[in-house]
């Protein structure tokens, strides 16, 4: 290990402090449309152009550019007529809206959402709860319901999971061969963007988003289509209403909202449905067993402590939770991308 010496502190701490200016400003132009106006335009931009398109200041807007360049999310070209502006490549795949890959939604989730929370986190780590009824007036002692105070910000959640299986979604489901589950049930499927990676990868198999009445309605309206036919929906609650029958069940990023008590309820009436030879995957990001990161996992589980009732668990933990419920035969597959998968069987 080397000496303190060899560690630029003041360089860290500033580049720390600066995560929250860096992750602003490409929320910032997200919002705006920047990256959207330059992939429609099909060529480069003066700051004067995209300011007079997207309405905002010249000022402001040529600031905002140059710090993408600087982020290197936009590209920048010296010319006679002055500077002309581009996206670069990860800002097409990722930061426009039309792109398969698109993240604008999580984006704009946190930008307007999960950063307000986060304005309270030092009385979350007093207090040991969530800070809705802080933040948004509403009440934290159900989660979900605070989550859902209102159409928009319930559809802005589950596009913003969307964006998020768009990429991560066939890693998780290709941790582990399911194709010999034929009958599998999403439970807290929302969108359904994992139950469409996982037809697509399995065809052989249908998926059941189940799901709130209210959840299930807007997936059925904005995100699945009819046409979809190995894709269907089951309408309530899985805590308190019975669960069907299947072959496998998929909890994805569900038991780290709850505390051990509500995850070792949920898995024991997963258990009871589930058939014999079935199984249980639970997609999650894993903390090392030390807990020492990865840091991400660590960002995710201060959330977790700041908008839910859960946080984020060791592969452990996990298997813990699993065997406390019937499941044996527990496998764990770290994908090296933001999701892990652990698998269950009955």
């Amino acid at each position: 290990m080397g000496s303190t010496e060899d560690l630029d502190y003041p360089q860290i701490i500033v580049q720390y402090s600066n995560g929250f200016l860096i992750s602003k400003v490409m929320f910032t132009a997200c919002e705006l449309g920047v990256f959207d106006l330059l992939l429609e335009s099909g060529k480069p931009l003066s700051s004067d152009a995209i300011a007079a398109d997207l309405g905002a200041s010249t000022m402001g807007m040529r600031r905002l550019l140059d710090a993408c360049v600087g982020l290197k999310l936009l590209a920048v070209e010296m010319t006679q007529e002055g500077a002309l502006y581009r996206n670069t490549e990860i800002s097409n795949v990722y930061l426009t809206k039309s792109s398969p890959k698109s993240q604008y939604h999580i984006m704009m989730y946190y930008s307007n959402t999960v950063y307000l929370c986060w304005q309270y986190l030092a009385d979350a780590v007093r207090e040991g709860r969530n800070q809705y009824e802080r933040t948004f007036g509403v009440s934290s002692k159900d989660p979900f319901g605070a989550m859902y105070r209102s159409d928009e910000e319930m559809l802005k959640f589950m596009a913003g999971q969307n964006s998020v299986w768009s990429i991560c979604g066939r890693d998780v489901l290709a941790a582990f061969d399911l194709s010999p589950f034929r009958q599998i049930y999403d439970l807290g499927g929302g969108g359904g963007a994992l139950a469409q990676e996982c037809v697509s990868l399995y065809p052989n198999s249908t998926v059941t988003i189940y799901d709130l009445p209210k959840v299930v309605q807007v997936a059925k309206e904005q995100f699945v289509s009819p046409e979809e036919r190995q894709i269907t929906f089951h309408e309530g609650d899985f805590f308190n209403d019975s669960i069907p029958e299947a072959e496998l069940y998929i909890l994805s990023k569900i038991l780290h909202d709850w505390d051990d008590d509500k995850c070792k309820q949920l898995l024991a009436k997963v258990y009871q449905a589930c058939k014999p030879g079935g199984g249980v995957l639970l997609v999650e990001s894993l903390l090392h067993e030390d807990k020492s990161g990865p840091v991400e996992t660590q960002l995710y589980s201060m959330n977790m402590l700041v908008q839910t009732e859960g946080k984020e668990r060791t592969a452990a933990e996990y298997s813990k939770l699993l065997e406390a419920a019937g499941f044996g035969v527990i496998q764990v597959k770290r994908t090296g991308k933001l999701y892990d998968a652990v698998l269950g069987r009955k």
